[in-house]
This record gives C-alpha cells, structure tokens and sequence, in this order.
C-alpha cells in the first residue's frame, strides 16, 4: 500500500490566531518522520461560507463548489491531526461548521488533537472535539497535546513548547498513525466489497 497521508488541520480562521504558529510547528515535527505523509489544511484556504448545502452530509450530495473541493481535499487522507484553539470550553465555529459539510470523508480514519488556550491548554475544546469526530465514525487517539498560553507562549504570543510537549507530540504521531493504517485496512475492505 501506499505511504499513509495525515492532515493537520488548523482550526481557526481568526485574525491574529495563533493556530498558524501551533500547525507549523506540528508540520515541522512531523516532517522529521518517514513513516507518512503530513500535509498542512488551513481552513482560510477553503473560505467554507456558514453551512450552507440544503441535503445532509450524510447523503454525500454535495450541490456546491467550495464543498465538493473541501470533501477532495478531506477524502485523499488516512488520519487527521486537529489543531484547536478553546473558545468558551469548545472548538471554534470555524473548525464545526468545516467538519459539519462532510461525512462519509471522514469516515473510519484517526484523529489526534493537538490543542492550545488559556492554562489548561485548551483541553475542554478536545472533550468537545472528541464527542464531535465520535458521530462521524473517527477514530480518536489517547494522546493529545495541550499547550497553554501560560507555559508555552512567550508573554503570550510566541510559540516557544517545552521538550515535553514534543515527546508528547511524537507519541500522538505514533497513535494516530497506528489507527490510519489499521482503519486503511476497513476502507480498502469496503471498496472492494463494492466494486
């Protein structure tokens, strides 16, 4: 089989976020394996207007330019890896309304979380999160990577994460990287049922 495909995706679309900061830094560490492909996803790139098909995700209709580029681009991947800021204990509006436009694409993949907010790092954002990618048939790793603004940010603003939270970080790759291939298996199954 083929090298399995990660995306990161950042989560917020914010002016001034810090997202672009977190994501980088998840893309640089994740270009230093060889074991799969990581790709940055940046919801600016899809400029996803509020939720606006008519016929559920669920039917895999999809009327509108911007959805069907945004399901392309979310079907070529194996696992995710969601970069979220925590906005009153929840993801953003942004990152629910992306996930809400799809389905089937998310369908038996993986997913890590790689969090980031106030002191507790943006950990109430991931047990929505959690909740969330479960009704879309992902598969959620045990590690996560939550960075606050306090420790991990220099006066707030510059990402500067502990050695820690990279051990961290190579562990989540590994989970989640285990579970892409193991659900690739379920997926590939699928469609040879079908064909």
């Amino acid at each position: 089989m083929s090298q399995l495909r990660i995306g990161i995706i950042l989560g917020s679309t914010r002016p001034g976020r810090k997202g672009e900061q977190v994501a980088r830094w998840v893309l640089e560490q994740a270009s230093k394996r060889d074991s799969a492909s990581y790709e940055l996803i940046d919801l600016l790139d899809f400029d996803l207007p509020l939720l606006d098909e008519s016929i559920s995700a669920s039917r895999g209709n999809y009327a509108n330019a911007h959805t069907k580029a945004w399901a392309a681009k979310i079907a070529q991947f194996d696992g995710f890896v969601f970069v979220t800021p925590e906005y009153n204990h929840s993801i953003s509006g942004a990152l629910k309304n992306a996930i809400d436009y799809l389905y089937a694409e998310w369908n038996n993949k993986a997913a890590g979380f790689v969090s980031y907010g106030g002191p507790s790092g943006g950990t109430r954002a991931v047990e929505h999160l959690r909740q969330i990618v479960g009704e879309l048939q992902i598969a959620d790793v045990r590690q996560q990577v939550a960075l606050s603004l306090v420790h991990d940010f220099e006066n707030f603003q510059t990402l500067k994460p502990s050695p820690r939270q990279e051990t961290l970080l190579a562990t989540l790759f590994d989970q989640v990287e285990a579970w892409s291939g193991a659900l690739r298996t379920i997926r590939v199954g699928d469609l040879a049922a079908v064909a």
